[in-house]
């Protein structure tokens, strides 16, 4: 299968990076300004990393570029497939990698974490069948918090399918106006109260803990979704509209997020806010230039996409899932050897990208193959659905309907 957006893959790699050296360089130290985080505190180094700050804490608006990016692959997996091989396509990607990294992460942290043990068992379990913890509960890893919005919109997009009426074009709308009611009275929110009051915590609170939701972060899959629609025909006055306040909403919720860790934390007190609103914005224009070049593109034969891109792309997913706790423990293990704090960071995440490399050429492959293999056993095969050409795209964008874009980028 050929990619018309090469461009998907780096970008996904680049903002698992960025969200991997936020953790390491920055919420390592940074956290205890606001409060506990999760089990990687049990295998964390006590180092700090101050003068670093002003370039690594908003890291995590790569998050919501992950966001944005799944929006439009998973638009695209749904107008070439039927409902069943959508569902199982998706179970297929994500389960075999989050299967390996949760088994790890609670192998390491059952090894090397302070902790006892017993608190681990529940949010495994919760992680191997990728379940939201609940309000009170814990993660697993705290990067597990973004797969129940993924799974979230992962079952919408499935559901909207199985009505055979609500299109593309609906769902994107739907997510719109639903992510920017609430995101809007965020931004209300927080012009009004101060991080200690209730109304600000509870606001605050479904952006992890009730992710599943999608109500602060709905806009960003909306994005992603009209993003996809603009590769394949020229958007109508009302559609652009849409995506600008799609775009609102988003440089609302990043707003929202980073006003909380500037009043929170006092290392980064003289940031500005505007930095990942920027940087993210920076990554949805990239991909809106090369959705609109691949629409003035139809029907001229794309380059396939390097090696190298599509394994950076592969690398992305087992590498957001280990970098945290496994990334910390190998931090630790570096300093505890003698290593100076910065470059045990590096080194760690080099040796990450060797051991995701092998998971998702090696074992993911294995995994998966055991994993259709006993779907297969037990029930039939969704089936493919037969290549065709089809014409310009109608304005509804319809689910099951095949389309002419072609995106292989790795698990969302």
């Amino acid at each position: 299968m050929k990619s018309h957006l090469p461009l998907l893959d780096p970008l996904r790699f680049a903002a698992a990076l960025g969200v991997a050296v936020f953790h390491q360089m920055f919420w390592s130290w940074a956290w205890v300004s606001i409060g506990v985080p999760g089990f990687e505190r049990t295998v964390a180094a006590d180092v700090l990393y101050p003068s670093a700050a002003p370039f690594t804490w908003f890291g995590w608006v790569g998050v919501e570029i992950f966001f944005v990016i799944s929006g439009f692959v998973i638009a695209n997996s749904a107008s070439t497939s039927s409902p069943g091989e959508f569902l199982l396509g998706r179970a297929l990607r994500i389960y075999p990698a989050v299967w390996v990294c949760a088994t790890a992460t609670f192998l390491v942290l059952f090894i090397f974490g302070s902790g006892p043990a017993s608190e681990l068992v529940l949010p495994y379990i919760h992680a191997m069948l990728m379940v939201p913890k609940g309000v009170t509960g814990q993660w697993l890893d705290e990067v597990y918090w973004t797969l129940a919005a993924e799974t979230a919109f992962y079952g919408l997009v499935f559901c909207a399918m199985l009505t055979k009426k609500i299109t593309l074009r609906h769902l994107a709308w739907g997510l719109t106006i639903y992510s920017a009611i609430f995101n809007a009275v965020a931004l209300l929110v927080l012009s009004c109260t101060t991080p200690s009051d209730l109304p600000y915590l509870i606001i605050l609170m479904f952006r992890v803990p009730c992710a599943a939701f999608l109500l602060s972060h709905g806009c960003f899959f909306a994005l992603g979704i009209w993003l996809f629609i603009s590769a394949n025909r020229q958007l109508t006055a009302l559609e652009q509209l849409a995506i600008a306040i799609t775009c609102l909403s988003g440089a609302a919720e990043i707003y929202f997020f980073a006003s909380f860790f500037l009043t929170s934390i006092p290392a980064i007190s003289d940031q500005s806010a505007l930095v990942p609103i920027a940087v993210w914005a920076a990554a949805v224009l990239l991909i809106a230039l090369a959705a609109n070049r691949h629409r003035h593109s139809a029907g001229i034969a794309s380059p396939k996409t390097p090696a190298y891109l599509r394994t950076l792309g592969l690398i992305t997913y087992p590498l957001y899932l280990t970098h945290n706790v496994i990334g910390t423990a190998i931090i630790r293990a570096l300093i505890d050897a003698g290593w100076d704090a910065t470059s045990a960071v590096w080194v760690a995440l080099g040796m990450l990208v060797l051991v995701c490399w092998f998971i998702c050429a090696k074992v993911e492959p294995a995994v998966r193959s055991a994993l259709t293999l006993t779907v297969a056993y037990f029930g039939k095969l969704p089936e493919r659905q037969p290549k065709s050409r089809r014409p310009a795209l109608a304005r509804g964008l319809r689910l099951p309907l095949p389309v002419s874009v072609k995106v292989t980028v790795a698990a969302s």
